[in-house]
């Protein structure tokens, strides 16, 4: 039996980015897991990561926003940051959220707002254990829908609270479509207030 210590933030929030993935990597090295999927909007949470997981060593996904996800913006990712990603051979993933996709239209577009159950399933997670949380579990499956993960073995999702990075968790990975088979193996580290 292997024994690792989790980590609990006070705070929720992007103080504690560096934190997190030193953290993910100790883990990584000591589980020999080799999938590292890391959600990032603008691109300096994935910088930070290429740095401390070298694709070298590590199959390194850089989950961003959809395109168009941001009213009248196209796409998030700074483009000196998808240099520096493309530059190091990191994967970039930009995708419909597996949490919301068309759902998020009729939510937004209606009047009164209607949530559908996808859409009820991100607030339940998120509400229960904390944004981060919401967001590993989704860009886990959206890794996994675009066959940028190895399916057989573990992964490790790292995400946050607004911006920067304050969880990661060991996964199970699944696909959208099996949902119910994905297993959240371990939290590594999160916020306790969220």
């Amino acid at each position: 039996m292997l024994e690792l210590k989790s980590k609990y933030f006070e705070k929720a929030g992007k103080e504690n980015t560096e934190e997190t993935l030193k953290i993910a990597k100790s883990f990584a090295e000591k589980k020999g897991i080799k999938d590292i999927v890391v959600a990032s909007t603008v691109g300096e949470t994935g910088v930070q990561a290429a740095k401390i997981f070298p694709t070298s060593d590590y199959n390194l996904v850089v989950v961003t926003h959809s395109y168009g996800f941001m009213k009248n913006i196209k796409q998030e990712l700074d483009d000196n940051n998808r240099a520096i990603l493309e530059k190091n051979k990191v994967k970039i993933l930009s995708a419909t959220h597996a949490f919301s996709g068309v759902e998020r239209a009729y939510r937004t577009g209606l009047k009164p707002q209607i949530w559908f159950p996808v859409e009820l399933i991100a607030k339940t997670i998120r509400s229960v254990f904390g944004q981060g949380t919401k967001v590993c579990m989704e860009i886990g499956l959206m890794a996994a829908d675009a066959g940028l993960i190895d399916m057989e073995s573990d992964v490790i999702c790292i995400g946050g609270t607004g911006r920067g990075a304050d969880t990661a968790v060991i996964l199970k990975p699944a696909y959208s479509s099996y949902f119910l088979k994905m297993k959240v193996r371990e939290i590594i580290c999160k916020p306790r207030d969220f």
